[in-house]
């Protein structure tokens, strides 16, 4: 692909790093900036650069937030006593928009796959383990996708936290085996957390 404008190149050849974008989706989308009136454009690149700078993690559940402690951390009405454990931020917005949930989350930043050289380490486990230990969570939920790398992860966890007087419960299997959360309608995984199940019950099915 042939440029007459370096310029042009290299906004092309970044936009086409994103998933799913190919260089002719790139060029047309930078030349459809182009068109565009300049201070949109600019509009923009300063919320993608505001976007990477600025966004933290909740320094509680690890959900992205504009402030270091996240909206339904910092919510007094949310239940602070359940927690829904799950894979990352995506899980957390599909869970949320079902309004079926009304505790906290535990974002883990991935899940236990030996084969890509993720292990319990690579996650955000321990400091769920250390809620835990607090005394003050009566519930987690584990919510990953039921996979065989989500399931694993399920079991390290319920194996690290068994010893603690703490309910262990998984999203009922409404889910297809092999889905991912975010790819779930939200009438199913609104019932699948309403009527999630006692973990040890997942354990002999």
């Amino acid at each position: 692909m042939e440029f007459s404008s370096k310029l042009l190149e290299k906004a092309v050849q970044e936009m086409s790093q994103l998933p799913g974008i190919g260089k002719r989706t790139a060029l047309r989308l930078m030349l459809h900036l182009l068109r565009q009136p300049e201070d949109q454009t600019l509009e923009l690149a300063k919320a993608l650069k505001a976007m990477r700078t600025d966004i933290k993690f909740c320094k509680s559940c690890n959900n992205i937030s504009d402030q270091d402690i996240c909206e339904i951390c910092a919510n007094p009405h949310r239940t602070h006593e359940i927690i829904c454990v799950v894979e990352d931020i995506r899980d957390v917005m599909a869970i949320e928009n079902t309004s079926s949930f009304k505790g906290l989350y535990h974002v883990l930043g991935g899940k236990i796959s030996p084969m890509d050289g993720i292990g319990p380490n690579d996650l955000n486990i321990q400091p769920l383990v250390e809620k835990v230990k607090q005394g003050t969570v009566k519930e987690l939920i584990f919510a990953l996708g039921s996979t065989m790398e989500g399931d694993t992860t399920n079991f390290y966890i319920y194996k690290q936290i068994q010893d603690y007087h703490v309910t262990t419960s998984t999203i009922a299997r409404g889910i297809s085996v092999g889905n991912e959360l975010e790819y779930t309608d939200e009438i199913t995984l609104g019932r699948s957390i309403i009527n999630r199940i006692p973990f040890e019950a997942s354990l002999k099915s």
